[in-house]
């Protein structure tokens, strides 16, 4: 049975999303980009856009599970405040379309990708290129946002194996 992940780095200007097919033998990116939107929108509008964009992306990859960085309060309340209406949005989503939603810390992100919890966003970005050359055709601006949701995503298909072998082992 193939689970397609949904990794998702939400952000009200600019999301990025990873979608990836996850069986039991093997793990594929099918789809990979991001939504901008402008800042001119009001969030009500942005947040709609944000669920009905994640919305066709499920519907359009028969997602089952849907993989998110969990947040932390940096120096802006109110973009930690505004970032959580998006995650109640994936929330719905994962409700709604009865899916798995699975949060990792950044950490366990940085673990999964680069194999050291410590390292730097650069690190993760290194690797992500490295095993995925197209990611160099995003442009700069979006390019952290797509890898972020790649390393979410693939931080989701190595918990899922990990599952999968404990249920075999067990």
């Amino acid at each position: 049975m193939q689970n397609a992940i949904l990794g998702v780095d939400p952000g009200l200007r600019v999301a990025g999303y990873s979608i990836i097919a996850c069986s039991s033998s093997s793990a594929q990116l099918i789809d990979l980009g991001f939504l901008e939107q402008k800042s001119t929108e009001s969030i009500p509008t942005r947040v709609g856009c944000f669920f009905d964009f994640m919305n066709k992306k499920i519907i359009e990859h028969n997602v089952s599970i849907i993989a998110l960085e969990t947040p932390f309060l940096g120096k802006n309340a109110q973009t930690f405040l505004k970032l959580g209406y998006l995650r109640g949005a994936l929330y719905l989503l994962s409700h709604q379309k009865n899916l798995r939603l699975s949060e990792f810390s950044p950490r366990e992100v940085k673990q999964a990708v680069t194999g050291f919890g410590g390292a730097g966003k650069d690190q993760v970005a290194r690797v992500l290129f490295a095993m995925y050359p197209a990611l160099q055709n995003f442009k700069c601006a979006v390019r952290n946002d797509v890898t972020d949701a790649l390393g979410v995503g693939l931080c989701g298909t190595y918990k899922l194996n990990q599952e999968k072998i404990m249920a075999r082992a067990g």
